[in-house]
């Protein structure tokens, strides 16, 4: 095809989709039910709510996700009046097409995400206990038991015992 012909650049390309605040979720959730391609990169990290560690899965870019669309076939109409969604990015009242190697990266990093999640400790890092009879001493993280508690490894006298106590009394050396 010519490269001044208008009809050259209608291969589905992504798109940034900019959300209301805190509702890339729902965004995601009724642009996917409306039968859009969507990609919303999230990862899980532990955070400290109500002084105990929990998992909770935070998107990577909190007000935006990438949609697939293409210039014909797709229906861009409903978009705009999906729950949770601001607006399309544009430039000059133009959508910004995201190159494909950006949202492969992407994609390839999601899913690896997903395989190893982030962990607040590691396995033979050193901890300060912050709570407790064994307050302020230093021990090894050895693993978690269930989501809120932990073994670690602490020098009493001269032994080295494993002992169970709760993530949120553990804090990194």
């Amino acid at each position: 095809m010519e490269p001044n012909n208008p009809i050259a650049n209608v291969a589905p390309c992504w798109y940034v989709i900019q959300c209301k605040g805190g509702e890339s979720f729902r965004a995601a959730e009724h642009l996917a039910n409306q039968g859009y391609e969507i990609l919303h990169p999230v990862l899980k990290v532990q955070r400290k709510r109500q002084n105990k560690l929990t998992w909770i899965t935070e998107p990577l870019f909190p007000y935006y996700l990438f949609i697939r669309l293409d210039q014909i076939a797709s229906n861009w109409g409903p978009i705009r009046s999906t729950r949770g969604v601001l607006r399309l990015l544009t430039f000059a009242d133009t959508p910004v097409p995201v190159k494909d190697d950006l949202v492969e990266t992407l994609k390839s990093h999601a899913t690896a995400e997903d395989e190893t999640p982030h962990t607040y400790f590691m396995a033979g890092e050193k901890v300060r206990i912050t709570q407790g009879p064994f307050k302020e001493l230093e021990a090894i993280f050895t693993r978690t038991k269930g989501e809120e508690r932990a073994i670690v490894l602490l020098n009493i006298l001269q032994r080295p015992q494993h002992l169970e106590m709760p993530l949120q009394h553990l804090k990194k050396d």
